[in-house]
């Protein structure tokens, strides 16, 4: 019987960060765990492996750096984040040395294809992620528009609080924003938000099974971000049948298509706010943004995203 290879997938984050690299790590794992020995990791220890599965081009750096001196016959696939692709790569040495020894590139929606030069893009391939089907429906008595992410820079929350105060004293618009407060002044904001606009509430972090069910029972999925590279809530509301009001970031047009309708300027609180009411206003708009959703989902399912995976360790294995 032939031995399975031994893979180590390297994740700035783990269990205990409960964010979109850890989530991707965990998945892919549980891919590969049929046909090969699969460790996650912060970093690379000296372990023997046949080969690496890195995500982060910048904060897994040494780790890559590190088994590409150590052993530069060792193929390394790099899956690059929104960071990475729509700042890092540009601006910081470490994330650009990262491409350099990888193997292979993925990116998580082909958008991120175009930030790459010709040399990078030969050794690229896009994997895009995928979700389990859940389809809740909305409650019939509440307009819940769901928001999810962890209070941080990039994934902009105050322009969704923003947005809050300037809708209408009798919107039936309410607003559930789910995350974590890594940055705590933004924790405060989201507090005061709560305090002096009924409309909103913030629950701070959830289990993934909970905001999972908050998303499916959504309205919509509001996501702000400023920089994303495939975000995996999009693609959970998605296949919950829930429409998305998405930042119009390249990140977003990825996974819903260059022509999607329900996109606002990203940072533009007041675009939010007006898409908001439209959507609750106009149920036309709203059932057109379903369509075009619905359209996308077949994209993100489980067996295409596993099939990618494990095609990627084929020909990361592949004898040169």
């Amino acid at each position: 019987m032939n031995k399975k290879p031994r893979i180590l997938i390297v994740s700035p984050a783990l269990a205990d960060a409960n964010n979109g690299n850890w989530r991707t790590a965990s998945r892919w794992g549980r891919f590969l765990s049929g046909v090969a020995e699969v460790e996650i990791a912060r970093a690379w220890n000296g372990m023997a492996c046949d080969a690496m599965i890195a995500l982060h081009a910048r904060r897994s750096a040494e780790a890559i750096a590190r088994l590409h001196a150590a052993r530069p016959a060792c193929p390394v696939a790099l899956v690059l984040t929104g960071t990475d692709v729509y700042r890092d790569i540009e601006e910081n040495e470490a994330a650009r040395h990262s491409l350099q020894c990888a193997s292979q590139l993925v990116v998580l929606q082909p958008d991120a294809l175009d930030r790459l030069g010709p040399a990078e893009r030969a050794k690229t391939r896009v994997i895009l992620q995928s979700a389990g089907r859940l389809r809740k429906g909305a409650a019939v008595h509440s307009f819940n528009l769901v928001a999810v992410g962890h209070l941080r820079e990039e994934k902009d929350p105050l322009t969704l609080m923003n947005a809050v105060r300037r809708l209408p004293a009798a919107t039936r618009v309410r607003i559930v924003h789910i995350g974590d407060a890594l940055v705590p002044e933004l924790g405060e904001a989201a507090r005061r938000t709560m305090a002096e606009c009924p409309h909103y509430r913030w629950f701070g972090g959830l289990p993934p099974d909970a905001t999972r069910r908050w998303i499916a029972r959504g309205r919509a999925l509001v996501h702000m971000s400023r920089i994303e590279g495939g975000a995996q809530v999009v693609i959970e509301a998605v296949r919950s049948g829930v429409p998305v009001l998405a930042s119009r970031i390249g990140g977003n047009l990825g996974l819903l298509g260059a022509d999607y309708e329900g996109c606002f300027p990203a940072g533009d609180d007041a675009a939010l706010a007006a898409l908001m009411e439209r959507f609750a206003a106009e149920p036309a708009f709203a059932k057109r943004l379903a369509a075009q959703c619905a359209l996308r989902e077949p994209l993100f399912t489980r067996e295409s995203e596993r099939e990618c995976v494990r095609r990627l360790l084929r020909d990361l294995l592949a004898p040169p």
